[in-house]
């Protein structure tokens, strides 16, 4: 199979890869310009800009500024007025564009799932127009529900209508990676579900981009999203003129000008909760039963243990209620009417201001964490969370007085040249600072 490109092969793999065989692949804007008829300027004006192979970038900026227009470019959707377009080691600016889009995997706010469709058919789609055999797509749509967090014998018949907003928009990324693409268009593609799928969502991407190592250019007007999901961060003026382009460490604690300090806006500091995972902090374990445990093994573990208050799990090993000591007691030893709801989880791929957000919402100063299929994991506790926060404060501290220190520095320096300018001993600058 050709590593740079697409994946329009008929032949049968020999045995399952590990992972798909097609990783990310580089992207190349050269002097991409776009001119609607009858308007005054360029939507799009001149953007050259590369994307690394395998990396996630973001696309943020006001309304208008024709972030989607040059997303569009890129599979040409839109056709550029002129400019170059290079995806791998291909020119793709002058190839036929359907073809390109069977290459190029695009996603879209409200999942785009054509609705006389099943599950199974919107994602078997592109793998069926470029020729793959019968077994070859069915064993792949099976695969692509499994990689979304999807049981393919419950959602492998069903039709867009019978799905909620967060599963359509699984199945819409299934389908945009059904054929293995380099390189994955996403085009405010959360917009249009609630915060908390939305949040989950976010989760499952960076899950599935740790797994499939593809290049992701990714379309937002929140900019706290695309600090979580990006490796970089194109920040876009009017005409998708590039005001910075970097990491989001780099530009939460070094925006280039005031433009970019106004999508920073203000608490920096907690904005960079959405910089650590919560795989990355202490996720420890905390006693659990399942629903279908005796009631008295419960009761005798809440009275014995060491802690007043367990996890009670349901039969898929879910989170479903914290159970306090005197609960089974006071609901007369029925499970059915003892405890509390869990009102959020966390996954290992949320970020800890998802985390900060989950246990002050649960106001029990703590929230589970699970796995892909929802399963349990563990827990982080609000201790854990705040030390995060405290570190994450004095490394700004820190890193402010050292900025200030350079400052101080270049302003001794640059008195030091007047002086010797003023002195005779100067060379250019000197000569400026007498001047001045």
């Amino acid at each position: 199979m050709p590593e740079s490109y697409g994946n329009g092969s008929t032949t049968e793999p020999a045995a399952p890869a590990p992972k798909p065989a097609t990783a990310g692949a580089g992207i190349r804007l050269e002097n991409l310009t776009k001119v609607y008829p009858g308007t005054a300027g360029p939507a799009v004006d001149n953007v050259t800009l590369d994307i690394r192979a395998g990396e996630t970038v973001i696309f943020v900026g006001p309304s208008g500024c024709g972030k989607s227009t040059t997303l569009k470019m890129i599979n040409r959707l839109i056709e550029p007025t002129s400019g170059r377009i290079r995806i791998g080691d291909e020119d793709v600016t002058d190839i036929d564009p359907v073809k390109l889009r069977r290459k190029v995997g695009y996603a879209i706010q409200a999942s785009g799932l054509f609705p006389h469709m099943t599950v199974a058919q919107n994602i078997a789609l592109v793998p069926k127009m470029i020729g793959w055999s019968a077994a070859r797509t069915k064993k792949r749509v099976e695969e692509m529900l499994d990689l979304v967090g999807l049981d393919p014998g419950e959602f492998h018949g069903r039709y867009p209508r019978q799905l909620s907003g967060g599963q359509q928009q699984r199945v819409g990324v299934a389908r945009a990676l059904a054929a293995d693409p380099p390189v994955l268009l996403m085009d405010e593609p959360f917009g249009a579900v609630d915060p908390i799928t939305r949040d989950h969502l976010q989760d499952e991407l960076i899950r599935l981009q740790h797994e499939l190592h593809k290049t992701i250019v990714f379309v937002t007007h929140d900019f706290d999203e695309a600090i979580k999901l990006g490796d970089r961060i194109a920040v876009l003026r009017e005409r998708s003129h590039i005001a910075q382009f970097d990491t989001p460490e780099a530009i939460l604690t070094n925006p280039a000008d005031d433009f970019v300090s106004g999508f920073v806006g203000a608490g920096a500091a907690l904005k960079r909760l959405n910089l650590t995972r919560v795989r990355d902090v202490g996720v420890v374990d905390f006693p659990t039963a399942r629903i279908d445990d005796p009631l008295q093994s419960i009761f005798d573990l809440l009275r014995d243990g060491t802690t007043n208050e367990l996890l009670l799990l349901d039969r898929h090993s879910r989170p479903y209620k914290w159970l306090r000591r005197g609960d089974l007691s006071r609901a007369k030893q029925s499970l059915a009417r003892a405890g509390t709801l869990v009102a959020d989880t966390v996954t290992r791929d949320a970020t800890l201001r998802d985390a900060l957000e989950a246990v002050l919402t649960d106001n029990a100063g703590r929230v589970a964490v699970t796995g892909r299929r929802g399963e349990y994991i563990g827990v982080v506790d609000m201790e854990t969370l705040m030390n995060n926060v405290h570190e994450l404060l004095e490394a700004d501290r820190l890193e402010a007085m050292e900025h200030q220190h350079e400052l101080q520095l270049q302003r001794a320096h640059r008195t030091q040249l007047a002086q010797e300018g003023l002195n005779g001993a100067g060379g250019p600058e000197g000569g400026a600072g007498g001047r001045a």
